[in-house]
Parts: C-alpha cells; structure tokens; sequence
C-alpha cells in the first residue's frame, strides 16, 4: 500500500480534480466512488476497481479492511494510503467514509442485463439536478428499465452526488449520454409514453406492457415540443389538491413502478422468493 502525505503528489492532484470536474473525467474515462457501498456494487458487478484510496482511521474499520481484502486478491487493485486530513480534502462529500475508487466508466455494451429488461428504456432531457438523476437511475433500476438515454443538458451521470443518489445502480444500467433523444424515440420498436401535466389520458389508464420508453424533462421546463412530437402517448400522473406537478425523479418513480405493476403485479413471486 502506497503512503501520499503530500498535496502536491501527482496520483493526489488527479484524485481531487476526478471529483470536481466532469471534463477531466471525460478525458481520463474514470469515475470517482465514495464509499464502501458503492465500491462493493462496483466490485460485484465488474469486479475490482483500478484504485482504492483509503484513509488511516477508514482502514481500520471492518467493512472496508474486508473489501480491501476482497479486492487484492487478484493482484490488480493498486493500494493508496492517506492521512484523515488529505482523504477528507480529496473526497467528493461532505462526510466521506474513508474508503473511495477510481475505477474506468464502463462503456454501455459492458453491462449485462436480463433479456427481459430490454424492452423499457428512459429518456431524460435536461434532467440538470444531480440528486434527481441519481434517484432516476435507481428507481430504473428496480423496475428493470436497462437503457437509459440522456440528453446533451443532463448533469454529469458519473458525477459523486449522481453516484451517490444512485446508490450503484449505474452498474446495472446501460447509461448512454449526449443521446439524440428525438432519433432515440423514432427508431424505438414500441410506444413512447412522454409524461406531461397538460396531457389528456391518467398514467394509470395507458397501457404500459410490452416495449415502453418512458420521456421525463426537467420540472422548470418540461419536454421540448420536438421530443412531445416524437412520443406517440402523452400521459399525466393524477394528482390531488392544488399540486401542479412532481419532481422529475417521483415523477419517473411513479411512472416506471406503474409499468412495473401491470407488466408483473409480483415480482418478488416471479423471482421465487
């Protein structure tokens, strides 16, 4: 295990622009994870991160001394160490936990999902929040939407407060960024369902079986008419009250647990458990 105790380190320097900037990591291909939770999705769904970074008091707690140990057994995991100070400064949150990885973005062909989840995907225009997104990716993810389309307006998908909201759900989705959303949904062989306060027909009188993608855009703005133009159904999610419109993420929760209800109202007896 490598020691840094200076700033100035070059491995250090990266580290900390990793979590600041989305260009940097466009241009190294690597994502930032804090925390052992995110590290240990990594890990199951692709196997040992390229780095781990721990801090001197976090190598001493029981989870991340076990997947630290996890980890180095194939031998390619490099190992830094550093002081609680120098961690806190480099980590992305703002209560890091004493464990964090680089590790490449996997290109979208790298996941593998069941053949089953092809058929709903999600397009996002200009969803910028980056808590929304995470919470979008996550709740794709439960509800078995594999690809996931988003607009050149959308925040950083790799960012750490998307990974962070995601809660490793990246790992079991096929993320495809700077879509061409308005192509995407002319060329999908199914309905694209575009949620919309102004739409005529309930959420939950469309029909959502068999191939479905789903459009959510940003709650200032909405979707684009171009992409409104490209949806062949316009829903809305009924509501009570003088509430005019959910957040981008409940909004796609509501809608993709919905699908998932008609499509199979017990997933957890179709999985046997």
């Amino acid at each position: 295990m490598k020691r840094i105790t200076s700033r100035d380190n070059p491995f250090y320097r990266q580290l900390v622009k990793l979590g600041k900037s989305a260009r940097h990591r466009r241009a190294a291909g690597m994502a930032l994870l804090d925390g052992a939770h995110l590290v240990e999705a990594y890990r199951r769904a692709l196997g040992a991160p390229h780095t781990l970074v721990v801090s001197a008091s976090g190598r001493r707690h029981e989870e991340i001394a076990a997947l630290l140990a996890a980890c180095a057994e194939g031998g390619r995991t490099e190992l830094y160490l550093l002081d609680d100070a120098l961690f806190r400064q480099a980590s992305p949150v703002d209560t890091p936990t004493g464990i964090m990885a680089l590790a490449p973005i996997p290109p979208s062909n790298a996941i593998r999902v069941h053949p089953g989840m092809e058929s709903c995907r999600v397009l996002l225009e200009a969803i910028q929040d980056p808590g929304n997104l995470g919470s979008i990716l996550r709740s794709a993810a439960a509800t078995g939407a594999a690809n996931i389309h988003l607009s050149a307006g959308c925040a950083d998908a790799w960012s750490p407060r998307v990974l962070r909201a995601a809660m490793g759900a990246h790992f079991l989705l096929r993320i495809h960024e700077h879509a061409d959303l308005i192509g995407v949904a002319r060329q999908f062989e199914g309905r694209v369902v575009a949620a919309t306060p102004a739409a005529a027909t309930s959420l939950y009188r469309a029909r959502l079986a068999g191939p479905v993608a789903f459009a959510f855009g940003n709650e200032g703005a909405g979707l684009s008419d171009g992409l409104l133009q490209a949806a062949t159904e316009h829903i809305h999610i009924p509501m009570l009250g003088d509430t005019e419109s959910l957040n981008a993420a409940a909004a796609a929760a509501v809608c993709l647990f919905e699908r998932l209800r008609q499509t199979d109202p017990d997933p957890r007896q179709a999985a046997g458990t």
